[in-house]
């Protein structure tokens, strides 16, 4: 009764869907055969009609007429595919011809309103809600004009209604014959469309790649699908009553019996992850092999105030996605120890060289001043060469030092307030000589009336150092390179441009890695380890600020860092975006294999 329901409300005159494609051409087929039958039984009529119209009866003829024009009319549009005004015309006719018997005869409850009562009847069974509505509207209306007939005696015995009755019990017999064929042929209809419905589920339960189980509210396995088979490696048979809740591993059991006591009782949808074992009667070993398995309980809730519900189960193996999230988090771990391990070493190495080369920058330096004694032009030389090299090797290793702390989280900042333009001369003049020796000059716009700013002073120096150093080492001799410092909003904003051999959009796109350069492999033209802009990124973002870069190669480059006026703890909404140094902690050593070998 439901899908007879349901099929009416959506069906119409416009082309059926595939899923009541079966009931629509039935229905169809069955307001073609009504309309025949109602031709056929008023042509067999139409002879005793006329005979009795020659005796002065003409209610026979006029029924007859009515259900031959109607069923004339109906075929008619059935013809033209307007299959919802043919149903219309066959429903017009039954209640019309009962109105005519309903005048003609004024005791109320008789044969006309029999006949009335069967139009909104075969609309509901043929037409749609308008229809419907429409019928039961009339029939009240005919309803109500019979009453006040019988009420105030309007109708009268004539030679009209003598034959009322009769005529009425034969338009009677059609139109309950019309309803008894409909009946039949639309319940027809829907009994094959369950079963076809019943075997495509079937079908599909059994072809799924999921395993499907549906068990009742006793918890009793009423249906499993063969994919079970190929899932659990066994036959269906074998997961009867709790032989599936048994195969589950024993510590994954408690969830298993919880998710479906949640399901079965409480009506809730419920997905775990379990390992279940699964047989393998190839295996001369008898050791269980256990696999993981996405079970979903689905319960079907007819009534929710039942105190159980039947479940469907359905079992997805994802044995290979958790093979891939072990595989995944042991080389996250892998990756997290190697990178421990190099700033362990980089750390090492740094404290260890920085003791011995303390001492030959030292001792060169004494010994090119003369503390120990005049030396020859050579040997003075010499000495200026050797702490030159100390002091290269001392700013690497100091460079290594800090990488390593800022990976490992320890580098720690102490923010203070000062003018952003007081760091500027101490910067340049680090870096005058190395410009000069390349015919580099260096410049400076300085916005005037610069905000204080909360920060580290000796990183931002840092900062500022290492963008310089590389911009005068990637110019062209004879080249200029910029500073510009000026207020951008919330922040202050440090750009050092130059004109050299510029960055790839590639290039750019790496900017801040560890140990990478432009110029990469043993043919580069520019010394240096790769640090610099690594170290930059990392001071900046324990500041809270952002480091951008622009270039076009043989244009040049801009390489700008903007600090929060109001240090690292200023909110985001007042700064630009913030850029957290965050670091993950190292994933566990365990993973679901060695669970796996242990259940085994």
């Amino acid at each position: 009764m439901a899908s007879m329901v349901q099929f009416r409300a959506r069906r119409g005159s416009a082309p059926a869907k595939a899923g009541s494609a079966r009931p629509e051409t039935q229905r169809r087929k069955t307001i073609a055969v009504n309309a025949v039958v109602l031709i056929a039984a008023s042509a067999l009529a139409m002879p005793v009609a006329i005979w009795l119209l020659v005796a002065q009866a003409a209610l026979p003829f006029v029924i007859a007429s009515a259900g031959l024009v109607g069923g004339m009319v109906s075929l008619s549009l059935h013809q033209r595919q307007r299959f919802d005004e043919a149903a219309l015309a066959q429903v017009t006719t039954l209640m019309g011809a009962g109105l005519i018997l309903t005048l003609l005869d004024p005791r109320l409850g008789d044969s006309g309103l029999a006949l009335t009562l069967m139009g909104p009847v075969l609309a509901a069974l043929l037409a749609g809600k308008t229809i419907r509505q429409l019928s039961w509207l009339a029939t009240a209306s005919i309803i109500l004009l019979s009453g006040i007939t019988a009420l105030f005696g309007l109708a009268e015995t004539s030679a009209l209604a003598q034959p009322a009755m009769a005529t009425g019990a034969i338009a009677f017999a059609v139109a309950v014959a019309v309803i008894i064929h409909t009946t039949h042929h639309i319940n027809a209809a829907f009994v094959v469309q369950d079963k076809t419905q019943v075997s495509a589920y079937r079908h599909l339960f059994e072809h799924v790649q999921d395993a499907v189980l549906r068990y009742s509210s006793e918890g009793e396995l009423l249906f499993a699908s063969r994919s079970a088979e190929t899932l659990l490696g066994c036959p269906r048979y074998q997961v009867q009553g709790t032989a599936l809740a048994e195969r589950v591993h024993v510590l994954d059991r408690p969830l298993y019996m919880t998710a479906f006591a949640d399901a079965n009782m409480s009506g809730k949808n419920r997905t775990v992850e379990v390992r279940m074992r699964r047989d393998d009667e190839t295996s001369s070993r008898n050791i269980p092999m256990f696999i993981w398995v996405e079970v979903r309980f689905s319960p079907v809730v007819e009534d929710a105030d039942e105190a159980r519900h039947e479940v469907i189960v359905m079992l997805r193996d994802i044995t290979e996605r958790k093979d891939a999230d072990a595989n995944k988090t042991e080389a996250h771990r892998a990756a997290e120890e190697a990178s421990q391990a190099k700033s362990r070493f980089l750390a090492t190495i740094g404290h260890e060289l920085r003791t011995p080369l303390n001492a030959v920058v030292g001792f060169s330096e004494m010994m090119s001043s003369g503390i120990g004694g005049e030396l020859s032009a050579t040997h003075k030389e010499y000495a200026g060469l050797i702490h030159q090299s100390g002091k290269h090797l001392l700013d690497v290793v100091g460079m290594l030092l800090d990488m390593s702390r800022i990976e490992a989280g320890k580098f720690e900042i102490d923010p203070s307030r000062f003018q952003p333009d007081e760091i500027v001369p101490a910067c340049l003049s680090m870096i005058e000589t190395t410009a000069r020796n390349k015919t580099v000059s260096l410049s400076t716009e300085i916005e005037p009336n610069l905000p204080e700013i909360m920060a580290d002073e000796r990183a931002c120096r840092q900062i500022l150092l290492n963008l310089l150093s590389n911009a005068v080492k990637f110019s062209h001799p004879g080249g200029a390179v910029t500073l510009v410092i000026k207020r951008q909003g919330q922040s202050i904003s440090f750009s050092v441009r130059d004109n050299g051999i510029g960055m790839a959009p590639m290039a750019l796109e790496r900017i801040g890695e560890p140990f990478f350069q432009v110029q990469d492999g043993l043919s580069r033209q520019y010394e240096g380890t790769g640090l610099g802009l690594s170290i930059v990124k990392g001071l900046v973002e324990l500041h809270g600020g952002a480091l951008r870069a622009m270039s076009e190669i043989g244009m040049g480059t801009t390489m700008t860092v903007l600090l929060p006026i109001n240090g690292p703890a200023t909110k985001m909404a007042e700064t630009a975006t913030v850029l957290p140094l965050h670091r993950e902690p190292a994933a566990p050593k365990t993973s679901w294999q060695n669970e796996k070998r242990k259940a085994q």
